[in-house]
């Protein structure tokens, strides 16, 4: 799969599962990091949603070497989409 994706979660995020359930049925591969763990995860995700903690928050980089993009609650169709599939 090109690019690369991490996912910041948590273990009680409903939507987290379902996006894992999905990109793990579509055979996308992601690094996962939960938020409630890693308190500089938690920041980033604050930084990227106006001061929330919302997950799922993907960040996504792409195998052409673009930036990275930062998506929170996308559906598959989105992440398929970033990551150029």
């Amino acid at each position: 799969m090109p690019g690369t994706v991490t996912m910041y979660s948590t273990t009680w995020c409903g939507y987290c599962r379902r996006l894992k359930s999905q990109m793990d049925r579509e055979g996308i591969t992601y690094n996962e990091i939960n938020i409630e763990q890693d308190p500089q995860s938690a920041a980033f995700v604050e930084k990227a949603n106006g001061g929330n903690q919302t997950v799922p928050t993907l960040q996504i980089v792409s195998s052409s070497g673009g930036p990275a993009v930062v998506m929170t609650n996308p559906s598959l169709a989105q992440v398929k989409r970033a990551l150029g599939v």
